[in-house]
């Protein structure tokens, strides 16, 4: 019985060492973990205007009811060596500054815009791991309310990459 009450007390001990760790831990640890936003530049290659874009090629501009933007982008990306053709529009109407994603299916990030105010397009962007040709890939815009970079909404295509020569 002696051995039980020994048992049972060092048990009793090292859970209230345990707690007292854990709390101080938590009372006296450092927020390291704690993700810092770092708002998105401006994307250097955006034009005013509207996309000239080539005859064949197909622009859509997503639109459900309750968007509060509008935005355009061609309906599959076109890779060229290291960049897509993408033709990426914030419509002039538009209140905020859109950002153009692309990802692959996992929702790594394979390309990026900088941020696109209304009324301008981005042309291209650069790709920092190039999908295969077929691969499907997966627009993500999001939308940020001016200086505040607060988040407007986004929506998600998904689409193919077509590698041109």
């Amino acid at each position: 019985m002696k051995k039980q009450s020994v048992f049972l007390l060092a048990a009793a001990v090292l859970c209230a060492l345990s707690l007292a760790v854990m709390a101080a831990a938590l009372a006296f640890g450092k927020p390291d973990d704690t993700a810092v936003f770092v708002p998105p530049t401006f994307d250097a290659s955006a034009v005013k205007g509207e996309p000239d874009v080539p005859d064949g090629v197909d622009i859509i501009e997503p639109y459900t009811e309750g968007m509060t933007f509008r935005a355009s982008v061609i309906g599959m990306a076109e890779v060229r060596g290291s960049e897509a053709y993408v033709y990426f529009a914030n419509k002039a109407e538009n209140d905020v500054w859109l950002l153009l994603r692309i990802m692959d299916e996992q929702g790594s990030v394979l390309a990026q815009s900088g941020l696109v105010r209304p009324g301008e397009y981005v042309k291209t962007v650069a790709f920092t791991s190039v999908p295969a040709d077929g691969q499907r890939i997966v627009y993500k815009v999001m939308a940020y309310e001016p200086e505040t970079y607060y988040s407007k909404g986004h929506f998600e295509l998904k689409t193919f990459a077509s590698v041109c020569e």
